[in-house]
């Protein structure tokens, strides 16, 4: 699956450049889902930057787990889910040394929720490669509830917490790795717009 290219229209959204092989340096990858196709790209680009990789796979229904561990990562994990995966990745970030490239490829939902852990950690912005692959679904926090939905595909939705029917708002919170929901009908209650389909 190639690498999907976004409207430049939401200026808050994070850019995501690919990833580029930093040679035989200290790394953590996670991918998640089609993100296995950037990091097998990746080692086809430079095999030796795999040499002492900490790789974390979420097949999220795409099968690439044989593939990826005959690339020879120093340490390769599998986890059903990002939540699953959490508390290795922690542990990975919190053992990195100075140098260290962190290589993130997958959905939007999972690069953003993994770039504010490393942020959190001390890793710095330059030492984080992202590679968006897979679903434009978008991971949605409702402002109302605080609850998170995961895998929104149309606007306006219905929060999956307290069922308020959200517009979907461009605005990508870099913190939440989330975008925005705000209630579409609440000055003119039960008027709601047509659904529709997101767009990258």
């Amino acid at each position: 699956m190639p690498r999907t290219e976004f409207s430049p229209s939401i200026t808050s959204r994070p850019v995501y450049p690919g990833l580029t092989p930093q040679g035989a340096t200290p790394a953590i990858m996670l991918a998640e889902g089609p993100g296995a196709e950037a990091i097998l790209d990746l080692a086809a680009l430079d095999a030796s930057v795999m040499d002492l990789a900490h790789l974390i796979y979420i097949p999220a229904g795409h099968d690439a787990g044989l593939r990826l561990a005959a690339l020879g990562a120093k340490m390769y994990r599998e986890a059903p889910s990002y939540a699953s995966a959490l508390e290795r990745y922690r542990k990975a970030l919190a053992d990195a040394r100075m140098g260290t490239t962190l290589y993130l490829a997958g959905s939007e939902g999972m690069i953003g929720q993994a770039v504010a852990e490393a942020l959190a950690a001390g890793l710095p912005p330059e030492a984080i490669q992202t590679e968006h692959r897979g679903t434009i679904a978008r991971r949605m926090q409702c402002v109302h509830c605080k609850g998170v939905t995961e895998n929104v595909t149309i606007d306006p939705f219905l929060c999956s917490h307290c069922g308020l029917t959200l517009f979907v708002r461009d605005h990508f919170s870099r913190r939440l790795g989330a975008f925005q929901g705000v209630c579409v009908d609440a000055e003119t209650p039960g008027i709601v717009p047509e659904v529709q389909e997101i767009k990258p």
